[in-house]
């Protein structure tokens, strides 16, 4: 074996975020695998770098694998993707995996990530999160992606874009309740912006959603880290909701809210109570 792979995190907005060890390991390599390389050549006309890029995306990833399989026989190579890092709800995860069953050394370069970007301004604990990547595009599967997420009590987090950010607001509303939440639009660049706020406030504020989205929810109370919600923690306070006069729709809302699991859980946990 020759060269290394080396995995290099890259700006998400910001080009002074971009480490001093990444533009040096770009320099360096002999070719670089960039998921656009339009977008990549722009990172490196601001370095003043002329590596060689090839075009390495999702829709090319398996027949281009060989090829830059090849190039590590001959020198390193480096993986970027538009921004972040590669793997991380982006082409990478293959091109990884098959370059260390060839027995190439693959090195990270890690640097900026609008995941952590979010978790760090958000203001919910970051300990334990649970990284939903992009929701699905339709609204069942973005549903069932959701309620499979909706008791636990890890942060989430998740990416949106902005045409498709109102509609999953939406589903997040009726699936996870009016949690507390943060959108963070932007992350690094001009017009920044982080919103604080419950769900319904969120769906509010973003009439006309402009720009690349990643949103915190703080997760399901009253639940050890990583595990669900008991039934019967539910139920007890459906219980406490009927005792205090409230009706079993009333009920729901109210232990959703308080509990952050979806009302429809709520509400069928009324017969438990």
């Amino acid at each position: 074996m020759t060269g290394t792979l080396y995995v290099v995190a890259t700006p998400i907005g910001n080009l002074e975020d971009l480490t001093p060890r990444a533009a040096r390991v770009l320099g360096e390599v002999a070719l670089i695998a960039a998921e656009d390389t339009r977008q990549t050549r722009k990172l490196l006309s601001h370095l003043g770098l002329s590596t060689r890029t090839v075009s390495y995306n999702r829709h090319n990833a398996r027949q281009r694998t060989p090829a830059v399989l090849d190039a590590l026989r001959e020198g390193d190579v480096a993986l970027v993707t538009d921004a972040g890092a590669p793997g991380v709800s982006d082409p990478g995860a293959g091109l990884v995996a098959e370059a260390a069953r060839a027995g190439f050394d693959v090195v990270s370069v890690p640097g900026p990530s609008a995941v952590t970007a979010a978790l760090a301004v958000a203001g919910f604990s970051a300990d334990s999160f649970h990284f939903l990547g992009f929701l699905p595009r339709t609204t069942r599967a973005r549903r069932a992606a959701l309620t499979e997420a909706s008791s636990l009590r890890a942060t989430l987090v998740l990416f949106e874009a902005p045409h498709r950010l109102r509609a999953a607001l939406d589903d997040i509303a009726d699936t996870l309740g009016d949690r507390p939440m943060a959108v963070c639009r932007e992350m690094t660049k001009v017009h920044e912006e982080v919103f604080r706020g419950t769900v319904r406030e969120a769906i509010a504020y973003f009439d006309a959603p402009r720009g690349e989205f990643t949103v915190v929810i703080e997760g399901a109370r009253d639940a050890a880290p990583g595990e669900p919600l008991s039934v019967e923690r539910i139920a007890e306070a459906m219980a406490a909701a009927r005792a205090s006069g409230l009706s079993r729709r009333d009920a729901a809302v109210q232990v959703s809210r308080g509990l952050g699991v979806p009302r429809r859980v709520a509400y069928a946990a009324w017969e438990e109570a």
